[in-house]
């Protein structure tokens, strides 16, 4: 059992935080394709540099450690409930050492359990076969990108696509609709799984079982070979880029495969994951539970980063916390954000309590991070931040306007960009939204150098508190302006336009 355990946690702790060789081979080709002088350029070194510091500080990659899933084959004879005892002590172990961020809330009464243990936390997906190994694959799929998973029902008519049958053509429409819809909230440039069949539950599981693939396989399938290079192709042709700041790099992978369905239903399953795909598998001897093999790992990793720094883009701005209005009303929409001072997170459950209370500080200038950072206590008491990008900032749009009117503050840092009502307030009050590099937890974490406080700590949990930060050259980029614009309605359109020429062509 010891060993068990023991290969189980160095599973869980190496897929958090070292990528496996396939992604990293897909991260360096999308690297040498992009200028480092824009802003996809400037974003994809940062995501280069965040892989080899996760990896050397063996810390998690990407915040958002998602919901532990596990796929487990076993020979026959093998103990199953064992083996998810394991696996369960194991996950909390893991987050008790800031591996893991503590996931798992309940969904009546909205308390994190703290150790990512709960009805359906983790999930673990059994399966006997006639092989003498277990097999455990581990993927850690993020919230942000968990939420542009999307299902179709053929026949659809769909928003710049038209309509979508039940045939080939109509899976290729949906899954090119499945990458536009992604835009920069699910953290492109990113990989899919797609299962075209079976129920809405089994598809949308199979979908994520194709994200095991190895990126540079063929599809046995000659049809669904060629489905996912035509996918490839043209998906790349949207321009959403990476972090949806434009260019070239949108999708790194596509894998499909197909389930037998019902005459009546017709279902394409899209898992869209982002360019943090953290997925690991090992075989384990059956008696002693030790690691025989690895699957996907890159054993011998490589530096992705060509560089310690990362690359300028002519139009930087270095400022300092708390904001003034004539800060803020000096940058424009492509601009680059150097920050330092204080900053607070703040997330859903935040958010949420501002509308109708207080602040507990005094947030006049000050710079609201949309982050749910990994942290942890030491010996005497202090925080430290283990990992710390952005959340995706859509889930705040109801909130935000009137927060910003009603406490003064000045930037709002986060991804994937906010809606018209938030850029109406920032134009109002006279504010910013920067778009942070989102899965880029060690490279942000290393940006703050203090932990001076934080507030319902008991009431949230450790995602959703309000972490008081002291932050020194933290880098994001101007997405929305004090002026009305916004590159995330002008990328939006500008894909939907080269998506409507692509399905026309």
């Amino acid at each position: 059992m010891q060993q068990l355990r023991d290969s189980l946690l160095q599973l869980i702790t190496e897929t958090a935080t070292n990528l496996p060789a396939d992604v990293r081979r897909a991260l360096r080709r999308a690297g040498d394709l992009e200028r480092p002088d824009t802003q996809s350029g400037q974003a994809l070194s940062i995501i280069q540099l965040n892989v080899d510091m996760a990896q050397q500080n063996v810390l998690p990659i990407c915040q958002d450690t998602g919901m532990p899933t596990f796929y487990v084959h076993t020979p026959v004879g093998v103990n199953q409930i064992v083996i998810r005892k394991a696996i369960e002590e194991m996950v909390a172990e893991a987050t008790r050492r800031g591996k893991l961020r503590p996931n798992s809330v309940d969904s009546v009464t909205g308390k994190n359990s703290g150790l990512n243990l709960g009805p359906g936390t983790p999930v673990i997906h059994f399966e006997q076969w006639e092989e003498d190994e277990i097999e455990v694959q581990l993927i850690l799929k993020g919230g942000g990108c968990e939420n542009k998973n999307i299902q179709y029902s053929l026949p659809a008519e769909l928003e710049h696509v038209g309509r979508a049958g039940r045939d080939l053509e109509g899976v290729y429409r949906c899954i090119l609709h499945a990458v536009w819809q992604a835009q920069g909230q699910g953290c492109s440039a990113g990989f899919i799984g797609v299962c075209i069949g079976g129920d809405r539950a089994s598809g949308y599981d199979a979908a994520k079982q194709q994200l095991f693939r190895d990126l540079d396989d063929v599809n046995p399938d000659p049809q669904l070979a060629e489905l996912e290079a035509r996918v490839m192709e043209n998906a790349n042709k949207l321009n959403i880029g990476t972090m949806g700041f434009g260019n070239g790099v949108t999708l790194l992978g596509c894998k499909i495969g197909a389930l037998n369905r019902l005459p009546a239903s017709f279902f394409v399953s899209v898992a869209y994951n982002c360019w943090a795909f953290r997925r690991l598998g090992v075989r384990l001897d059956p008696q002693t539970g030790a690691i025989l093999r690895w699957q996907f790992r890159d054993e011998h990793p490589q530096r992705l980063a060509r560089s310690e720094g990362i690359p300028t883009t002519g139009r930087e701005y270095r400022l300092t916390a708390p904001l003034s209005e004539t800060d803020v009303r000096q940058l424009r929409v492509g601009d680059v954000v150097i920050l330092d001072g204080p900053m607070y997170t703040g997330r859903d459950a935040l958010h949420k309590y501002l509308v109708n209370h207080d602040a507990p500080v005094d947030l006049r200038g000050a710079v609201l991070y949309h982050c749910g950072p990994v942290m942890l206590r030491d010996e005497d008491g202090r925080w430290h931040v283990k990992a710390a990008g952005p959340t995706t900032s859509i889930r705040e749009e109801p909130y935000q306007a009137e927060i910003l009117r009603k406490f003064g503050v000045r930037a709002v840092i986060g991804k994937g960009g906010m809606g018209r009502r938030t850029l109406e307030a920032l134009q109002e009050v006279g504010a910013v939204y920067l778009n942070a590099v989102g899965g880029a937890a060690q490279f942000y974490a290393e940006k703050i150098r203090e932990v001076t406080g934080v507030h319902f700590l008991e009431e949230f949990g450790i995602p959703e508190a309000m972490w008081h930060l002291q932050a020194s050259g933290f880098v994001a980029v101007v997405t929305m302006d004090s002026h009305g614009n916004s590159l995330h309605a002008d990328v939006e359109r500008e894909s939907a336009g080269r998506l409507e020429a692509v399905l026309a062509g």
